[in-house]
């Protein structure tokens, strides 16, 4: 019996030892984050650390910087996005010019990517021995940008494909990747086609498109149209390709002020942000701008299962927030906390 008490004296004191005091939330147990949400959180733009929320599937555990939590160092400024493969999670660090790469069940850190990149935006994974992101360079610079092509079998740039400025979220079909040129600190019309470590052409559509979708064999991409600052204002649009021969379909075009983003989809639904209302639109029967659902400025959108996520980002140097709603009755039903300025939604399944 004496034996027993001090077994589960020695356990409990292991856990607590391991929870995260800074944030006053969950312990850290090993494979603890299999099955739930992460929330990638930029952090202060310029300083100090993006990092990692998650939040169990259950709703029931929320735990903050899981990175820091599980390996004891930062990630780095700003924690700009995250991609899947296989087991790993390749975690984008914008600034701080690397890619952490983590298991993505337990966050034990697994490799780094250092060298071959500038000004990383976003990671795919293609197959299980390649992987690409897509760089900036020199933001100023519009001739310097490419997509980095990443030896997934020991984490190293193979090589380096030169692209037209500011490619930024990236999308896979048939052995393709799709990248959209929003266009770095200007603005930029493209899609570029990769396939292996070839640029097989672009695409001309909206201007900035910021956030595309894949259904069937169609593209939907999301331009948010040139902003008033630039003094050539541009209406934003939708776009749907045909990736059977890459070619336009449709091009469905927003009020001239109107400035969409985050479009995401959940089986024959489109979702997308404008001017504080979140919108549904039905991919068979598209009619700009579609109908609200949801009120509210939101930073990231996922939909998924019926179920919408999204992110407030607050003022951008506090603490912001992951809400979920039933897009059965557009009712908001969990809101968890996260770090600052949380700009992506991810699931861990």
């Amino acid at each position: 019996m004496m034996n027993k008490i001090l077994f589960l004296a020695i356990t409990a004191l292991f856990f607590v030892s391991c929870s995260n005091d800074d944030d006053g939330q969950a312990e850290y147990v090993p494979a603890a984050f299999e099955k739930g949400i992460l929330v990638t959180n930029e952090g202060p733009f310029g300083n100090g650390s993006g990092n990692i929320t998650f939040i169990s599937e259950d709703y029931s555990t929320v735990t903050q910087n899981i990175y820091r939590t599980v390996n004891g160092t930062e990630l780095g400024n700003v924690v700009q996005s995250m991609g899947f493969q296989d087991d790993n999670a390749y975690i984008v660090v914008n600034n701080s010019n690397k890619i952490m790469i983590a298991n993505r069940y337990s966050f034990e850190a697994v490799d780094s990517i250092k060298t071959g990149i500038n000004n990383p935006r976003y990671f795919m994974g293609a197959d299980g021995s390649r992987g690409y992101i897509t760089n900036w360079g020199d933001p100023n610079d519009n001739a310097d940008d490419f997509v980095a092509v990443v030896d997934l079998r020991n984490n190293t740039v193979s090589s380096t494909i030169p692209v037209s400025f500011g490619p930024e979220r990236i999308v896979s079909y048939n052995n393709k990747i799709y990248v959209a040129h929003h266009g770095g600190f200007g603005q930029n019309n493209l899609i570029s086609i990769i396939s292996g470590n070839t640029l097989e052409g672009t695409i001309t559509v909206g201007d900035a498109p910021n956030s595309m979708g894949v259904s069937g064999n169609s593209l939907f991409v999301l331009c948010g149209g040139n902003p008033s600052y630039t003094g050539n204002e541009t209406a934003g649009s939708l776009v749907e390709i045909n990736l059977s021969n890459n070619q336009v379909l449709n091009t469905y075009t927003f009020g001239n002020t109107d400035h969409p983003s985050s479009l995401t989809m959940d089986g024959s639904n489109l979702f997308y942000s404008l001017n504080g209302k979140v919108y549904k639109l039905n991919m068979g029967s598209i009619t700009l701008p579609g109908n609200d659902i949801v009120n509210g400025f939101f930073y990231a959108l996922e939909a998924k299962d019926g179920l919408l996520y999204v992110t407030d980002a607050d003022d951008f140097a506090s603490r912001g927030s992951l809400k979920i709603y039933d897009l059965s009755t557009n009712q908001q039903i969990q809101d968890f906390q996260t770090g600052i300025v949380p700009g992506g939604i991810y699931f861990n399944e």
